[in-house]
């Protein structure tokens, strides 16, 4: 894996993206038909105001190529989960984004070739596990946090542990708006996570506020929640969000962070925003940042 001094996120153009069958509460191909040519090119605007948010906060994008009749292949976080180089693909529970796989795995091992990740390999059969949009990596932690219950099964958990070394802290999610970890959990480079309380059983709950303390959880209610506010991105101390209410953004400006809102309307009709439109590639644990610095000495 070639050395990446910046952040380094992997997005997809949304060539194709539309809102044509519903898998989640968000959706409704009827309502998209209604107005379907302005809404693609609201999207492809908002995407590339993302795009061009990341580069100027320092980041490095790569492109997996869009595919015809995959219109949810522009949520990149589903695709797999990497962890110091190694990319473990993600395994979809429906039809309709199965058909991504095989896209996905010709775009990582083209990834792999150009030296830009290490490793790529899969799930055991009969697993579902989807993408990073339910195994959260928490630098501060040294761990994933690791969504089941609706997308992802929680047998999983085993073969993140396997594949990457790392511990896992499964959170059971209960609430169909929030189907994936992505939509209601973001851990912050300080060491704070935002979260949708709602969203997680009561067992979870618990075992979420084990592992943080008080003052470094940051409740999201339900009007951010519904803007998919916890659905972020965090670089360093900037926060890329599709929009968050004046008292979230507060919260989050006392604690040192720059809060930028880039409007993602169009996705949020399919129930994804801006961490939902990446997924990061560079993470390292703490064994992977070692062994590079023992690498370079």
């Amino acid at each position: 894996m070639r050395s990446m001094t910046k952040p380094c996120f992997l997005m997809c153009a949304p060539n194709h993206f539309a809102v044509t069958y519903a898998i989640n509460p968000w959706m409704d191909p009827k309502n998209w038909a209604q107005n379907a040519p302005a809404l693609a090119a609201g999207a492809r605007r908002e995407w590339e105001n993302l795009h061009q948010a990341l580069i100027t906060c320092g980041a490095t994008v790569e492109l997996v190529p869009p595919r015809p009749g995959m219109p949810d292949m522009v949520f990149t976080a589903n695709a797999a989960v990497l962890l110091d180089g190694k990319a473990l693909l993600a395994r979809f529970r429906h039809k309709e984004r199965q058909l991504e796989q095989p896209a996905f795995a010709s775009g990582f091992h083209a990834l792999q070739a150009r030296g830009v990740i290490d490793a790529v390999s899969e799930l055991p059969p009969d697993l579902v596990l989807e993408g990073a949009g339910d195994c959260i990596w928490d630098q501060c932690r040294n761990l994933f946090w690791m969504g089941h219950g609706q997308r992802s099964d929680i047998a999983a958990r085993h073969a993140v542990e396997e594949a990457f070394g790392a511990d896992v802290a499964a959170i059971e999610l209960v609430d169909p708006r929030f189907y994936h970890l992505d939509t209601a959990m973001c851990p912050l480079s300080g060491g704070e996570v935002i979260y949708v309380p709602g969203a997680f059983s009561s067992a979870s709950r618990d075992d979420f506020e084990a592992l943080v303390s008080p003052d470094q959880r940051i409740e999201v209610l339900l009007d951010d929640a519904c803007r998919l506010s916890a659905n972020a991105v965090c670089l360093d101390r900037t926060l890329l969000l599709s929009g968050c209410s004046d008292r979230l953004r507060a919260q989050l400006e006392e604690r040192g962070y720059r809060v930028i809102e880039v409007p993602l309307a169009s996705f949020l009709r399919s129930g994804g925003a801006a961490f939902c439109l990446t997924l990061r590639l560079d993470w390292r644990s703490q064994q992977g940042a070692s062994l590079d610095d023992a690498a370079a000495a």
